[in-house]
């Protein structure tokens, strides 16, 4: 039975009656108040759901007091492009998102939306979980929406308008725009016209669009190209969603794509990218063939000898035999006795066939791909416009979903000094709220929601691994999400605050 709008939000003002303390006082931190700025020894003051002053602060009468001790104080950790929506929430504490630091993450992506926004928004709020929720509305659900299975060609101009008068409903609930995801079904028959058409719509609903671009690997150049265009045209900001040199060839050229990124700001586009700290992608066994012909032997050698070797393919599920989960390709080959790229398109196939005779299953499999040159990924991170995220979702064997913003502090800025603190910091608050839109959000300022976080600099680190893809992250003392504390003494408190946070709003 399908729940009512009204309904939803009659459950939802039960819901939010999670309790904040009515004034807390953070004395003894050194505060990076998400801008970029250098930490100050300030007091914050948290009334409600918000950060009522910073300063120098006494406590008041029957105030809750928390001494850092010096510890780091930071605005909580946005997650820039997230699907740690799958499974709706199950573990509503989140501890993988709480250990890390993480109070918003930003679904929605790879053009993969479940919904008009209005009805998730109202689900959310009707069971919300401790984290905060922004969500794109995803090109691959209006196409669904608009083409049903009939979607591997161009749409028809009624399917388009139909796919924009569902966006311009989102942009008006409050979606950040449109996301896209161009190497998957069914994006990848769209053609750019469609793109720009919608790309249109959510500027004029004051959003901007992201992107799985249609290659991260042998077309990445005319992907980017597309990208460009489509922000040139539509006259909206863009973003490279996990920005990625996914082809061995191309490995060391990140410098020279960030060129080609600042001369398109010079002239006009605003393109920004996300990324995560890791060499490895987590995707789909389809995702390395852009003709779709899962019969081409040429094209899997191909795959396998420049993108990702078969000893770096390893399946992280897999419906049609659970027993090869946490295998390789070359292992699976190996066994049966066969060439790596005859197994790479027996797997492929055995997993389709699956997927017709379960039609209502998530999918048949999925694959974890080493691809990346760790110099491209600091050239990346380092860029002045790239904001941090984890693309990482709860189940899953790659480790991002666990341990991203931990490894960032831990590596990035610990280790390898390719960040500075407040650097990376502003990369995983202030500026990404501010490329979303997210008014409130982001800084440590009077006024803004009190989504904090309390952490070690010196002792945070990421645990996850593959093989261990939900060993907690360590470091983090205590989170804030509106003023409620949701995470300390290393376990979630089981308070759900969390908001669908609306383009705009605060």
């Amino acid at each position: 039975m399908r729940t009512s709008l009204a309904g939803l939000a009659v459950a939802a003002s039960l819901a939010l009656t999670v309790p904040a303390a009515a004034s807390t006082l953070i004395t003894d931190a050194e505060v990076y108040d998400g801008t970029g700025a250098p930490a100050t020894k300030i007091a914050v003051r948290i009334e409600g759901d918000h950060i009522q002053a910073i300063g120098t602060l006494k406590p008041r009468k029957g105030e809750t007091v928390i001494a850092a001790k010096g510890l780091v104080l930071a605005p909580g950790f946005i997650d820039a492009h997230s699907h740690h929506d799958v499974g709706d929430y199950k573990d509503r504490s989140m501890p993988l998102l709480l250990a890390q630091g993480v109070t918003t993450i930003v679904v929605g992506q790879d053009g993969g939306s479940h919904g008009p926004f209005a009805e998730l928004a109202a689900k959310y709020a009707a069971r919300p979980a401790a984290i905060n929720v922004a969500a794109y509305t995803g090109h691959g659900w209006l196409r669904d929406s608009a083409m049903g299975a009939d979607y591997k060609r161009v749409s028809t101009p009624a399917e388009l308008a139909k796919m924009q008068a569902l966006l311009a409903a989102d942009m008006k609930a409050g979606s950040l725009g449109l996301s896209s995801g161009l190497e998957y079904d069914p994006g990848i028959y769209s053609d750019h016209a469609e793109l720009v058409d919608l790309a249109r719509t959510a500027a004029a609903g004051g959003g901007r669009y992201i992107s799985h671009m249609r290659s991260e690997d042998v077309a990445f150049d005319a992907a980017l190209d597309e990208l460009l265009d489509i922000g040139e045209k539509a006259k909206l900001p863009v973003q490279i969603s996990h920005i990625k040199l996914g082809i061995a060839d191309r490995w060391g050229e990140a410098k020279a794509v960030i060129a080609r990124l600042d001369a398109a700001r010079a002239r006009g586009i605003d393109v920004t990218a996300d990324i995560y700290p890791y060499e490895y992608w987590h995707s789909t066994l389809t995702v390395n063939f852009p003709k779709r012909d899962f019969t081409d032997l040429a094209a899997s050698r191909f795959a396998l000898a420049h993108m990702t070797p078969p000893e770096g393919m390893l399946l992280d599920y897999y419906a049609p035999e659970p027993a090869f989960e946490g295998q390789t390709i070359a292992r699976i080959a190996a066994a049966r006795q066969e060439e790596p790229a005859v197994t790479y398109l027996w797997l492929i196939n055995r997993a389709l066939d699956w997927e017709k005779a379960h039609p209502d299953a998530r999918g048949g499999e999925s694959v974890i791909g080493t691809a990346m040159a760790p110099a491209d990924i600091a050239d990346f991170l380092a860029w002045k416009h790239t904001v941090v995220c984890s693309d990482g979702m709860i189940g899953s064997r790659h480790p991002r979903g666990a341990g991203a913003m931990a490894k960032i502090l831990r590596y990035y800025v610990r280790e390898q000094h390719v960040l500075t603190l407040p650097e990376a910091i502003h990369k995983m608050t202030g500026q990404t709220a501010a490329q979303l839109g997210l008014a409130g959000h982001g800084l440590i300022k009077p006024g803004y929601k009190a989504d904090l976080v309390l952490f070690d600099p010196v002792t945070i680190t990421d645990h996850a691994k593959v093989g261990d893809s939900a060993a907690l992250a360590t470091g983090v003392s205590r989170v804030f999400v509106s003023g409620a504390l949701v995470y300390a003494d290393g376990k979630p408190t089981g308070t759900w605050p969390g908001r669908f946070l609306k383009r705009g709003e605060p």
